[in-house]
């Protein structure tokens, strides 16, 4: 092994001779006081010996300065040292993990419906410009899109078997008597369907007790609470009844003082999954 010599051992042994030979000199950092004449001469000698030995200092700590780092670098090995290198460089290079996008599910609803359900959506009207609508195992049964929404009592008749929409129809509630009209469309029905109905605007103005029974008769506990302009929505069955825990109806009433729109409640909605019929 090759013997190096320490610069930083002579550097003490320098000092210590310097220092032996500065007689006159009170520190380094303070100039010796010269009080006569006779002593003028040595006072000019000793500052010449201090800038002197201020200099050969600096350069003997430079050159210990220089050596400890050369014999730093000596004993670090070069694989550690590129191995930290690449180390840092994979972390940039590393793909960053992002969470997959939720997954879209039926008619927009919350949760995915399991097998052999039917997966519904009704949304009453909210205001002017939001049309009620009606969605049934992602097809849109009633809405803006379908053109066949409009003010009043909005009705779908889906064949439970197939789940296949066989009518859909809108009854103004507001103008005209569209309540007989209404109250045949409901009864024309057949066995082993589902009806979902939702309001757009208003649905209980002209809204007589024939059509009242006639929802009455399907399971309704709401239809007698409606008022101008209330929020709207119910699901049932003809022929069979719905599993309980079935979301089927809800009411939301205008008024001024929580209104979510200027003479108009919030739209309300109900979702879930209605399950097949046997095979």
């Amino acid at each position: 092994m090759q013997h190096h010599v320490n610069p930083c051992t002579e550097l003490l042994g320098v000092t210590a001779h310097a220092q032996s030979l500065s007689v006159a000199t009170v520190s380094i950092g303070r100039p010796p006081v010269c009080r006569s004449v006779l002593t003028r001469g040595l006072c000019l000698h000793d500052f010449a010996l201090e800038g002197t030995l201020k200099a050969v200092f600096l350069f003997f700590a430079s050159v210990c300065a220089w050596y400890s780092g050369y014999l730093l670098a000596e004993l670090i090995p070069d694989v550690s040292l590129s191995s930290a290198v690449y180390s840092i460089r994979s972390i940039g290079e590393r793909p960053v993990l992002r969470a997959p996008a939720p997954k879209r599910q039926k008619c927009d609803i919350w949760t995915s419906c399991p097998p052999n359900t039917y997966a519904y959506r009704l949304l009453s009207g909210g205001g002017r410009d939001k049309y009620a609508k009606i969605c049934f195992e992602d097809e849109l049964l009633i809405g803006e899109k379908t053109r066949n929404v409009a003010r009043g009592i909005n009705i779908a008749i889906v064949n439970y078997a197939t789940g296949k929409v066989i009518a859909t129809r809108y009854f103004d509630m507001y103008e005209g008597d569209n309540s007989g009209p209404m109250t045949n469309f409901i009864q024309s029905a057949p066995p082993k369907s589902l009806l979902l109905m939702v309001t757009h605007d208003d649905g209980s103005s002209r809204l007589k007790e024939d059509a009242k029974k006639a929802i009455e008769a399907l399971g309704s506990k709401e239809v007698r609470n409606m008022r101008f302009r209330s929020s709207w929505v119910f699901l049932t069955a003809k022929g069979f009844e719905l599993p309980a825990g079935i979301e089927r109806e809800k009411i939301n009433h205008s008024d001024n003082s929580r209104n979510r729109y200027s003479g108009w409640p919030a739209e309300i909605q109900i979702e879930g999954c209605i399950p097949k019929e046997p095979s």
